[in-house]
């Protein structure tokens, strides 16, 4: 019993002390976050508590004031801080691999499954969506990344339907933080076994492309790349 009760203070422990680091984190992007806070929760709880004065109710409807003050509060808070936490990634290499690694269940991710020597670079999500290739760098040069890895995977997925996004803020560009609710828009037209086949399929062919015995330096001439991949289970 004892030990329980120490694990139950260790995690309400943990959860606090992120809490707080949440909060320093957001303040450095948003420095009036307190006082939005503190004003939402004022709001909620008079108005509620207007209400219980109103009906005769004040000690009933204060209580439920201050917990829906309290759930207005942590929703207010939980916004501008994934708001804050976006705006402080933009523009960083590797944000949207960041972004897609928060996917939950139903998606797997797979970050820079191809690269250049800008560091443009492109992830691969899979799931009843089909397959979605998510870019990020220079919008010219990773259209041919996107154009590439499209032809690399239709060897061995041609049956699947594969979008693709480029994180940005241009024409035809996805912001960072849509890259999330646009993955989900996607109509669902896989079951979860075909999902479950594709990763196979894909983890196959990189399998394939990691083991393939490839000489050091430019390829002798007359040699030629082996044709096909890997057989659809």
């Amino acid at each position: 019993m004892a030990r329980k009760d120490n694990a139950e203070s260790s995690a309400n422990q943990g959860r606090l002390k992120q809490i707080a680091l949440t909060y320093k984190m957001t303040r450095r992007a948003d420095p009036k976050i307190g006082l939005v806070i503190g004003a939402v929760g004022i709001v909620t709880l008079g108005v509620v508590l207007g209400i219980g004065f109103l009906i005769g109710h004040p000690v009933y409807l204060g209580i439920l004031g201050l917990l829906l003050a309290f759930l207005a509060m942590a929703i207010v808070f939980g916004r501008r801080a994934e708001h804050a936490a976006f705006s402080q990634m933009e523009g960083q290499p590797g944000a949207a691999a960041a972004v897609l690694d928060q996917m939950k269940r139903g998606w797997t991710t797979t970050t820079a499954v191809a690269m250049n020597r800008s560091q443009d670079v492109v992830h691969r999500a899979v799931g009843k969506a089909g397959i979605v290739l998510v870019a990020e760098g220079n919008p010219n040069r990773v259209k041919s990344l996107l154009a590439s890895e499209k032809r690399r995977m239709a060897r061995v997925v041609a049956d699947v339907p594969v979008h693709d996004v480029i994180v940005g803020n241009g024409e035809g560009q996805v912001p960072l933080k849509k890259v999330r609710t646009t993955l989900l828009k996607y109509p669902r037209v896989l079951t979860g076994p075909q999902v479950t086949q594709t990763n196979d399929r894909l983890r196959a062919m990189g399998d394939l492309m990691k083991n393939m015995p490839l000489p050091k330096g430019p390829m002798p001439k007359g040699m030629r790349m082996p044709r096909g991949g890997p057989k659809a289970r």
